[in-house]
């Protein structure tokens, strides 16, 4: 095994990546990875895609690929080209683009079409009101003209009474009404459900467990704030979902895990990694600025046990 290969493979052992993992990751074929950590070239194609799979080999581990290609320029077959076309890999880097102009003509064919509909609607608000608006209000001034009644004095002291008693039959029917509802709300007490609780109940070096209670599902959410390596098994040890999570790719991954009963996340950068379970958001029990690659177990029961 050479230096290189030997810088590799330890790289990629602290993250908790297996060969799988990483021929999942870049695409690249398990004996080639084999290969690179060996330090065996002869089965590959040629010293360019040797060159290619380093690099993307160091990316994947979030190593350098310059410092990598300097250090270790004796171990590297040389090519009459050793600017490594970017196209070629398929871990995705970050890139300096300059945006400014961009933005601006982005925003301008918005701002003339906000004027538009600004002006259009100006104007027709315009015409409704001097045309339309006028012409319906002349209408009804004409049409809804107030009828007058002649009523005796009688008649009207007799209505009079009758709205009279009907109002205090209405009065005494609300009030009872009232004291019965107050009476049911004195009588019943009021049960509020249980919140989900999710807490903390071990911790060592990389390793940490929280218990998940009073919750009817069981729903973990993966956000990136940077990138990330994630892998999220459950409680028969089944991966349900494992990649690079990234801002400039896919920055996030959300797995149903209801019908288990825990489930273990593998971190490899907690730093740039968010967590959350039925939407709480998940306190880390280890700082990740002390441990960047984290183990997370999280133990749930079912709300109705």
């Amino acid at each position: 095994m050479t230096e290189l290969g030997n810088r590799l493979k330890e790289a990629r052992l602290a993250k908790g990546l297996s060969l799988e993992d990483l021929q999942s990751i870049t695409k690249i074929q398990k004996r080639y990875l084999i290969g690179i950590e060996e330090g065996n070239y002869s089965s590959m194609p040629g010293n360019f895609y040797v060159r290619a799979f380093v690099k993307q080999y160091a990316e994947a581990l979030q190593l350098n690929p310059d410092e990598i290609f300097e250090t270790y320029k004796n171990e590297i077959p040389a090519t009459h080209n050793e600017d490594l076309p970017e196209q070629l890999s398929r871990v995705k880097t970050r890139k300096s683009v300059t945006e400014g102009s961009s933005k601006i003509f982005d925003i301008i064919p918005r701002i003339l079409i906000g004027v538009f509909i600004v002006g259009a609607a100006g104007l027709l608000y315009y015409f409704f009101v001097n045309n339309v608006g006028d012409k319906a209000n002349d209408l009804v001034n004409k049409e809804n003209e107030p009828v007058k009644f002649v009523r005796s004095e009688n008649l009207d002291k007799a209505d009079e009474k009758e709205k009279e008693d009907a109002q205090e039959t209405e009065d005494k029917k609300n009030n009872d009404q009232k004291n019965d509802d107050q009476k049911t709300n004195e009588e019943t007490p009021v049960v509020e459900a249980p919140k989900q609780e999710l807490a903390a109940v071990q911790n060592s070096g990389k390793n940490s467990t929280y218990d998940l209670k009073n919750a009817e599902k069981f729903v973990v959410k993966l956000v990136s704030t940077g990138q990330t390596w994630v892998n999220v098994k459950n409680s028969s040890g089944q991966s349900k979902f494992q990649g690079l999570l990234s801002t400039t790719g896919t920055p996030s991954a959300e797995v149903d895990l209801t019908g288990d009963t825990k489930a273990v996340l593998v971190i490899g950068r907690a730093v740039d990694t968010e967590i959350y379970v039925n939407d709480q958001k998940l306190e880390y029990a280890i700082a990740p600025t002390d441990v960047v690659q984290q183990n997370i177990t999280i133990q749930f029961v079912p709300k109705n046990e």
